[in-house]
């Protein structure tokens, strides 16, 4: 059965609307995966181990700590900077604390500067890489372990980075429904 003019108008706008809702949905995703694979806008990379070779080479790392405008924990770096040998293995922590009377979970994102360092930043391991939930009046430090890939000497933008900038942005979410639960009962038994 063939199509006339306005059914054939009105498939078509269906079509093109399902296309545009798809490449939407997949957009958010695919602009992830992309930032994590290429280091675009800063964003790290993760790895399971340093590599093998460390260079004589050193770079300054500098921490930074912020939080969004209605995260009540006191969040930031226990260390200002470090210096490390490329391909060495940093060890860092930040400090949070919680100064409220509730639990409260939150989560951290992060990015490098200089943005063409951030394909060679590598993270091992890193609190941000799980949310965090911190009791009433819990202080707690949290660590992270990274290199900066030897690969970065070799790269004509970023070979010429002596400093690179670790920044990490706390924001409050939900609690974990275990905690809701319990600060549900601790809130019945105030009253």
């Amino acid at each position: 059965m063939a199509l006339t003019g306005p059914q054939k108008t009105v498939a078509q706008t269906v079509g093109v609307v399902v296309l545009m809702g798809s490449l939407a949905w997949a957009a958010v995703p695919f602009y992830d995966w992309f930032c994590r694979v290429t280091g675009f806008g800063g964003t790290t990379g993760v790895a399971e181990v340093a590599p093998d070779e460390i260079l004589d080479r050193t770079i300054k790392v500098r921490f930074d700590a912020s939080k969004a405008k209605d995260m009540a924990w006191e969040f930031k770096p226990v260390e200002r900077e470090m210096e490390v040998r490329i391909g060495e293995t940093g060890l860092a922590f930040y400090e949070a604390y919680n100064p409220t009377d509730r639990p409260i979970a939150g989560q951290a994102s992060y990015n490098v500067t200089p943005y063409s360092a951030g394909g060679y930043f590598q993270k091992i391991a890193c609190f941000c890489f799980e949310e965090q939930v911190l009791q009433p009046g819990e202080r707690v430090e949290m660590p992270v372990t990274f290199f900066v890939d030897p690969e970065m000497v070799d790269d004509l933008e970023a070979q010429y980075v002596h400093t690179i900038t670790l920044s990490y942005t706390f924001y409050e979410i939900d609690l974990p429904e275990g905690y809701a639960a319990l600060d549900v009962q601790a809130e019945t038994n105030k009253n």
